[in-house]
């Protein structure tokens, strides 16, 4: 058993979340019970998950995605009310760490991406070091037709390949989730190749312009390996329980 103000300084000590400038509030989100035996991890606090973590027996619940973003209206209304009323009932704690989460060197979907992937980073770019640069361990793909198949396999779902130019691809940039708008800074940091979860219709043009290949991997399918490592540490670090709960999704 963990107090959860002893998680919340533990996971607040790890993460740094007062480093960045982020889309909504990192950290406790939804107050629970103050001990903790179970920890469950997901990607995303949805009504599913909420509800496969009290199912499960658990305590406290870690995500990248939390409820409270930027511009929301604010008001405990529909859907949001819903998942909060569920909290609140069960006494499930919420902790959420968005880009502290992706950025963090060692449990960060960034670096947990890497190593499912055989990925090793050896740099950082875009805005907050929230990019990673970096090669393959087994050394240069084929083409980026094989990579992209390699990839797919671990995801477990093929991806989207803009091929660009057929240059060799000796130097990758990756930045998980809806990180798109990374795709310049990329081509600018030396990349012959970037993957990220998503793509908008600027990255097609800039592709072709630039020889540089672009993957569209899905945002949930490559940040999926964050939130577990999180949670997985914290629960060894103090003795806890610890699951991962899948909640499907295909974008």
């Amino acid at each position: 058993m963990a107090a959860r103000a002893e998680i919340e300084s533990l996971l607040n000590q790890w993460l740094q979340p007062e480093r960045f400038k982020d889309y909504g509030p990192n950290g406790l989100q939804v107050e629970g019970k103050p001990e903790v035996r179970k920890i469950v991890s997901g990607v995303t606090a949805s009504l599913a998950l909420i509800e496969a973590a009290i199912e499960a027996g658990a305590d406290a619940l870690i995500v990248h995605h939390g409820l409270f973003w930027r511009g929301q209206d604010g008001r405990l209304t529909g859907w949001l009310k819903a998942r909060v009323e569920r909290l609140m009932a069960s006494g499930l704690n919420l902790f959420a760490y968005h880009l502290p989460l992706d950025a963090h060197a060692e449990l960060g979907n960034n670096a947990q991406l890497a190593l499912q992937l055989g990925w090793t980073a050896d740099g950082r770019f875009a805005e907050q070091s929230l990019g990673f640069l970096g090669t393959r361990a087994a050394g240069v793909p084929g083409s980026a037709q094989a990579l992209a198949d390699e990839v797919g396999a671990v995801l477990r779902r093929p991806p989207l390949l803009l091929p660009g130019d057929g240059r060799p691809l000796r130097r990758l940039a990756w930045c998980t989730g809806g990180a798109q708008g990374y795709f310049e800074a990329a081509i600018a940091a030396g990349a012959d190749l970037f993957l990220t979860g998503e793509i908008s219709e600027p990255q097609a043009h800039l592709s072709r312009e630039t020889g540089v290949a672009f993957l569209a991997c899905g945002h949930h399918a490559t940040e999926r390996y964050g939130a577990p490592a999180l949670a997985g540490a914290v629960a060894r670090q103090l003795g806890l329980a610890h699951v991962f709960i899948e909640i499907e999704n295909p974008a």
